[in-house]
């Protein structure tokens, strides 16, 4: 006979999971005790319910596998929220234990109330109210099932009285099922003769490409193709790949800009890239989504494939004739060369401030073959885009669809406790550590050598910069800091800081190599532009306006600084 909660610890245990993240409180006591006697289990103690959410969400973007939190009842799982949004969002399976008040006093109103059923609602593909110990072997099999088989957050609500309860039950094995999901051959065969009559086409390939590298590769070479890949899709087909032309969208290359722009056909492998403008406008599209409601989100499809991106790949090949005309690849693959040759340009070290570029190269270059790199929502994010090389066995994560500030050190949480070995590294903005600053303390707490690259504008930058390009005058973006290094030694963690670009090399490879923690502030460049690869009208037109504004607003000198910091972007 054991208690619910310890039916739940060892149903986990026997299905995979191997720690938890949460905040104790009196209503999880059910739950930590379990987690105490069962010794294989580990509780990663955060010091934010968000934290332990966005921990969640990054084991199982690494892992592909079930992942679990815990809040108490009322503000505790309240604080899950955020981070539950993001693995929601992210099509990840993560399962959510949401404490609740003394099941006699629900709905009266009682100290901490909330009704996390339907707090939860829109963020999970389940949430479910145990309000009875005969109710917890099924529904703990649901919630799981919907997790692991939906991809996405499951949630069930426990009253703290529930959990201590006797439960004569055994633990049950759910692990997620194996699917080969493959388009119809008339679909198929439609693709095909699509695909055999035209000669610009461009293949747009995002997350759902994963463990489909090869087979990508192949179709791009079969057809002549330019790959352009989304974000979430860089670290699964970037690499060794001769086809390969850059991201597109806010945080990409002109090249991809173009690639997509210029293509008579597109070609889109398990991609939900939001913005609309960064379509091609004429284009026949084809699309192929496991996921069939998600085809035709961001733009009209002339042929819907329903099917994984590798067996979708492979059934194709045959059908294939081969594009006799690489005229239009290799234009794109000059372009992507000279696209890359001027960002390159821009990562150098200078007199003055240090350009943010110059640190994100410095980083790729030192850090290891296997490292998994966590960039936080703004413009870490647009750094590691552009300048991170990826090799099939490094990572990139984040909160790349939900974009949440604070997700760098709350997700590096997950992802170094899988492997304490593996190289973590966080690239943080100055406003996302500060927001979350003390989860520092649950890196040093659960022993977790976690790398913390700063980079300190003084501002919330990207934020500075979508209220430039709307034509507004930067107003509560700025930003009073400490000292970041000397705070983190405060922490017990090794703090390190970086002014003048000459000593950033040196200073990088010792951070990186130290023993546990540490944490590299470096100062960089405040007027930095994060220049899209194309400017809209409505983007220059704000511009102007804002200049006008700055003008008028007695601070012009703020415009000589701006164009001093970019103008070797724009020349």
């Amino acid at each position: 006979m054991a208690t619910v909660a310890k039916h739940i610890v060892e149903t986990l245990f026997a299905s995979g999971v191997r720690r938890m993240y949460g905040v104790p409180g009196d209503s999880l006591n059910a739950l930590t005790e379990a987690l105490r006697q069962h010794t294989d289990m580990e509780w990663v103690h955060t010091r934010h319910e968000e934290a332990a959410a966005f921990a969640a969400s990054a084991e199982s973007q690494l892992t592909g596998e079930l992942a679990v939190c815990a809040g108490s009842c009322g503000p505790g799982n309240l604080h899950l929220i955020n981070g539950l949004y993001d693995a929601q969002r992210s099509r990840t399976p993560v399962l959510a234990i949401a404490a609740h008040i003394p099941s006699e006093e629900i709905g009266s109103g009682y100290f901490q109330e909330t009704h996390p059923q339907e707090l939860f609602r829109e963020c999970s593909v389940f949430v479910e109210h145990v309000s009875d110990v005969s109710q917890m072997p099924q529904l703990l099999r649901i919630a799981m099932r919907a997790a692991v088989e939906q991809r996405g957050v499951a949630v069930l609500v426990i009253p703290g009285d529930v959990a201590l309860q006797d439960l004569d039950a055994k633990p049950e094995v759910i692990r997620a099922t194996r699917s080969y999901v493959v388009p119809d051959e008339d679909s198929l065969r439609e693709a095909a003769e699509a695909l055999n009559s035209c000669k610009r086409i461009t293949i747009l390939a995002g997350s759902g490409a994963a463990g489909a590298h090869d087979e990508v590769v192949a179709l791009a070479d079969r057809l002549q193709a330019p790959v352009v890949h989304a974000l979430r899709g860089k670290d699964h087909i970037e690499y060794d790949n001769p086809f390969d032309v850059g991201l597109t969208g806010l945080l990409g290359f002109a090249s991809g800009y173009h690639a997509m722009k210029e293509a008579e056909t597109l070609l889109i492998l398990g991609s939900s890239l939001p913005y609309r403008q960064f379509y091609p406008e004429d284009a026949t599209v084809i699309q192929v989504d496991v996921r069939g409601e998600q085809i035709g989100r961001r733009v009209s499809v002339d042929i819907p494939l329903l099917g994984g991106v590798r067996e979708t790949a492979q059934a194709l090949m045959p059908l294939l004739k081969g594009n006799s005309s690489s005229a239009f690849l290799k234009k794109a693959l000059k372009h992507y060369d000279k696209s890359r040759k001027d960002l390159d340009s821009l990562a150098t070290p200078s007199r003055g401030t240090i350009h943010p570029q110059y640190v994100a190269r410095l980083l790729d270059e030192a850090a290891d073959d296997d490292a998994v790199f966590i960039p936080d929502v703004g413009s870490p994010v647009i750094w590691a885009s552009r300048y991170l090389t990826m090799n099939g066995r490094r990572r990139i994560i984040g909160s790349m669809v939900h974009g949440s500030m604070a997700n760098g050190i709350t997700q590096a949480l997950g992802a170094q406790a899988i492997d304490r070995d593996r190289q973590v590294v966080v690239m943080a903005g100055d406003g996302g550590l500060a927001m979350m600053l003390g989860e520092l303390l649950s890196f040093v707490q659960n022993r977790l050598p976690v790398k913390t690259v700063v980079f300190d504008n003084d501002s919330l930058n990207f934020v500075e910069l979508e209220m430039m390009a709307a034509g507004f005058v930067p107003f509560g973006t700025d930003l009073q800091n400490p000292d970041f290094a000397q705070v983190a030694e405060a922490i017990g963690i090794k703090g390190f800081r970086v002014d003048r670009a000459k000593d950033l090399p040196d200073v990088m490879r010792e951070f990186l190599a130290h023993d546990g923690p540490a944490l590299l502030l470096v100062k960089t460049e405040p007027q930095e532009l994060t220049i899209p690869p194309s400017i809209e009208l409505e983007q220059a037109k704000g511009f102007a306006l804002y200049a006008l504004r700055t003008v008028l607003d007695g601070k012009g000198t703020q415009l000589i600084d701006l164009a001093k910091a970019n103008l070797r972007q724009l020349f």
